[in-house]
């Protein structure tokens, strides 16, 4: 029989992943063991309080492709598939090299709590109080954060109103 050499690391590996790793998941992957960390907080006011809410540096676009290139993925911060095209979210740099159009420019603003996808109240909440404060809001919700895009003349009232619930 012949043997190669991915032959012979794929058997290591499978060692290595059955026999050794598993005396040693407790002590070197406690993240795992936690899966409240890894399904995301759901209680409300913990998310309210937690979420720590930072300013990312740049602009921010919305654009539209009907086609994606290969190219256009390399500074991508989001791509959604709609019917009417491809939604993409990208720095105002990126975009400006790549002649994208756009017709909003935002500011990023990430809550550094892991909520989970199933929580519920949380973007309701924070978005209320920013209607009430005249902030237009796109939510973008990733498997570990939520994203807020906010106008770019908003970004800073926008982080006071979210700061807001850490205090109350």
């Amino acid at each position: 029989m012949y043997i190669n050499s991915k032959m012979v690391f794929y058997s290591q590996l499978h060692y290595y992943y059955y026999h050794l790793l598993p005396a040693c998941r407790v002590f070197l992957f406690p993240y795992h063991q936690n899966k409240r960390t890894m399904q995301g907080e759901k209680e409300l006011s913990h998310l309210l309080k937690n979420m720590n809410p930072t300013l990312n540096e740049g602009e921010y676009v919305f654009c539209t492709k009907k086609k994606m290139k290969e190219e256009y993925f390399n500074n991508v911060i989001m791509v959604f598939k709609e019917q009417e095209g491809i939604t993409i979210i990208l720095s105002k740099v990126e975009a400006d090299r790549l002649h994208f159009e756009y017709s909003f420019i935002a500011k990023w603003i990430t809550l550094n709590i892991h909520s989970s996808l199933a929580a519920v109240g949380l973007t309701a909440a924070f978005s209320k109080a920013l209607t009430q404060e005249n902030i237009s809001c796109n939510v973008v919700a990733g498997y570990h954060h939520d994203h807020i895009f906010v106008d770019k003349k908003d970004a800073q009232k926008a982080m006071t109103v979210l700061n807001k619930f850490s205090r109350d």
